[in-house]
This record gives C-alpha cells, structure tokens and sequence, in this order.
C-alpha cells in the first residue's frame, strides 16, 4: 500500500510540473520592436498650395498610373483631378449632390468617394462615356462620423476610419474602428477589422520616451482619460511596407499600424505645417502625399513626402 501510494504521489508532482504554462497574451497590441519612419514630416520635400475650390480639399488619392492626385472637398458631390506637382486642376466631375464628402480611393475605372453617414457612392466608369454613380448604403451612421477612406488592394478591400465611437458606451468611449468594404461582394464587413485604443497609444508613448514631441503627445492623451482623443481623419495603406497611416487633425498625430493591426508609431506632426490633415495616399515606391484643408485665409495644401531609405 506505501508502494502504491509513493507511486501515485510520484505521477501526481511529475505530472504537476510537466504541465505547460498558460500561454502570455499580450493585453496590449503594440509592436515592441524599433520603427524607423522613414519620412521627414517637418520638412515636405514640395509644397502644393491648392486653388480656392479645394480650400477644404476632404479626401485625396492617386490615378493607377500615379500621374495625377484625385482629390474631393467636403462639401460638393466633384471629383476632381489635380496635377501633383503643380496643384492645378486639370478636370473635375460631378458625380452627386452636395453632402459631406470625407474619403476618395481610385481603384481601376472606379472612384470610390465615401461620406460622414457611411454611405458609399462608386462612381463606375470613371470619366467615360458611360460614367454612372452608384449608391451603396452601409450599417455605419453619422455617429460614426466617417472621415477616412482607404483601398487595401491586398485584400480587395477598402477601409473606412471612423473619427466617432457610433454607439457610446463606458468601454467603447476608449477605442476608435476601421471597418472593411469588400469589393467582391461590395458589401461592409459588420465588425471592425482594426481597433484603436487609448491603452495602446499610452502604452507606446510610456516605452517610446525618445519619439519627437513626446511630451506633448504625453499631455495631449492625459488631459481627459475618460476621452481617446485621437480622431482619424484620413486613412491610407502604405503599398511599399503594407503598413496602414491614419491622420488625426484632432492633436495633429499620425499612427501606423501594421497590417496585422499592432500598433507600430506615432508621430507628432508639425502645427505650422499640417493645420488641418485630412487626406493622404502613396504612390508605389512609398512617396507620401497628405493634404490639409485653408485654415485662417491660407489655401489647402498637399505636401509631398519622400521615402527615405
């Protein structure tokens, strides 16, 4: 019986310490490995000032062929065409009626345009002889207050960034989403496909002490703890890194994620230089256009910044 009973107490501490360990989940979806931004945001390498029709220039984008910038204004249903290094329109469309126009992506004959209240409106055959608008209604609302519009040509899908919560709850007050269209089915992805939180931000910004402006982002998210006061105003997809830039004109700041959703930098832009922030896209081998509506009688503005290797 003593035999028995050390054999059984033997299997019971081996078995005890053979037992894997619960695996660690990060609470946190923040990257913990150095990011280099590879763009000087204090200092564009051209300056576009932008005529009186595009003062509030809302959502900017880029033809395939990466000749032009595509640019709307949030206030009229135009599309227009500029010229990237001059600023100059060189065709617009009208594609609507007046609306609160937030986000355009080009994608081959199609633009996408995308408004406050979720809708989004595929004006087919761009520029053609058959150019029609059509009107595609999501489950997102003005509480979401979409601002952002992004084509993820990865995944066949565009993003939209939310500057609201939507549905404002105790938990829900603290993170920001990005919703997914699928262009296959045209359809919206009903849940998010990102999320932004105020944990993570705080949490980079506790172990990144050396970005620039730490402080000043420190003070920014610290004000009001019960607000995350980080408002995605533009939205594009890096297609050199694949990684995902979204603009907040509120506290003028710029995050990356990567395509996984892990939060990899954020950058504090320059007041003098990004006044209002509310477009940005890329061309193939990483040059960064963004723009920023007139503020104070000065025209809008999109500046370029170069891929730094």
């Amino acid at each position: 019986m003593k035999y028995s009973l050390s054999l059984v107490l033997l299997f019971l501490v081996n078995f005890t310490f053979a037992q894997p360990s619960e695996p660690v989940i990060p609470a946190i979806e923040v990257s913990t490995h150095d990011f280099r931004l590879h763009y000087n945001m204090q200092a564009p390498a051209l300056t576009i000032a932008l005529p009186e029709e595009l003062e509030e220039i809302s959502g900017l984008s880029m033809t395939p062929d990466e000749s032009k910038l595509v640019a709307i204004q949030d206030e009229d249903g135009e599309i227009y065409i500029i010229n990237k290094v001059t600023g100059e329109i060189e065709r617009d469309y009208n594609f609507y009626k007046e609306g609160d126009y937030e986000g355009v992506e080009m994608v081959g004959n199609s633009v996408f345009v995308v408004k406050s209240n979720g809708k989004i409106y595929e004006v087919h055959d761009f520029g053609g002889e058959h150019q029609q608008t059509i009107k595609f209604t999501t489950s997102l609302n003005k509480e979401y207050d979409v601002e952002g519009l992004a084509y993820d040509k990865k995944n066949e899908r565009l993003l939209l960034s939310c500057k609201e919560v939507g549905e404002p709850s105790e938990e829900l007050s603290l993170e920001k989403s990005i919703y997914a269209f699928d262009l296959k089915t045209r359809t919206l992805v009903e849940k998010p496909v990102y999320t932004l939180r105020l944990k993570d931000f705080l949490y980079y910004l506790e172990n990144n002490q050396h970005v620039h402006r730490y402080k000043k982002m420190k003070e920014h998210f610290s004000e009001n703890p019960e607000d995350f006061a980080f408002a995605a105003s533009a939205i594009a997809v890096n297609p050199r890194t694949g990684d995902i830039y979204i603009l907040s004109s509120k506290g003028k700041m710029m995050g990356i994620l990567s395509p996984t959703g892990k939060l990899l930098h954020v950058e504090k832009l320059e007041k003098s230089i990004h006044c209002q922030p509310e477009g940005i896209c890329f061309t193939k081998d990483g040059t960064m256009y963004v723009s920023n509506e007139g503020k104070n009688g000065a025209p809008g503005r999109i500046y370029r910044f170069d891929y730094e290797k």
